[in-house]
């Protein structure tokens, strides 16, 4: 039986230990950068794992690190993907930042946790500016994807 022949599907999510170690590295890097950052991860389900506001971060940027790792999640790319002329003004896919409620964000600073290829989840850090933002979030998807790649062993 193929899976296209079953009524249900498995999905791997990120666990609360992984979106933990993608927190402390994003909040490691903000450190490095001297800035206090809003850190957000979200599963492959699109719901909040774990969130950590830095004492300097700004208030206002709260639920918009929650919408970028939302839109990193959902639509399996980088936030900073929305760069383009598609999303402005009479490009074809602009008002796509008014779906999910006004939740979808254009703006860098979400990315996608992937293991083995698929989306379990996704970092979405506010407050500096997009690349800062991206930077910060990176460093969170980069622990967690050494983290399993210690915990796979090595590859024969």
């Amino acid at each position: 039986m193929s899976s296209s022949d079953s009524a249900t599907r498995s999905l791997p999510v990120l666990s609360l230990r992984a979106a933990e170690i993608a927190s402390a590295a994003a909040q490691k890097k903000a450190q490095e950068i001297g800035i206090d950052f809003n850190i957000a991860i979200v599963d492959a389900t699109l719901n909040l794992v774990h969130f950590v506001r830095q004492p300097t971060a700004k208030l206002t940027s709260i639920q918009i690190s929650i919408d970028k790792a939302f839109t990193a999640a959902g639509h399996r790319q980088p936030t900073s993907a929305y760069k383009h002329a598609n999303f402005l003004p009479g490009g074809p896919a602009y008002g796509i930042h008014n779906s999910n409620g006004g939740r979808f964000m254009l703006i860098g600073g979400g990315v996608p946790i992937k293991i083995d290829g698929q989306v379990v989840g996704a970092v979405g850090v506010s407050t500096g500016t997009p690349a800062q933002d991206e930077e910060v979030a990176l460093a969170g998807v980069k622990a967690v994807d050494e983290w399993v790649k210690k915990r796979q062993g090595p590859k024969l």
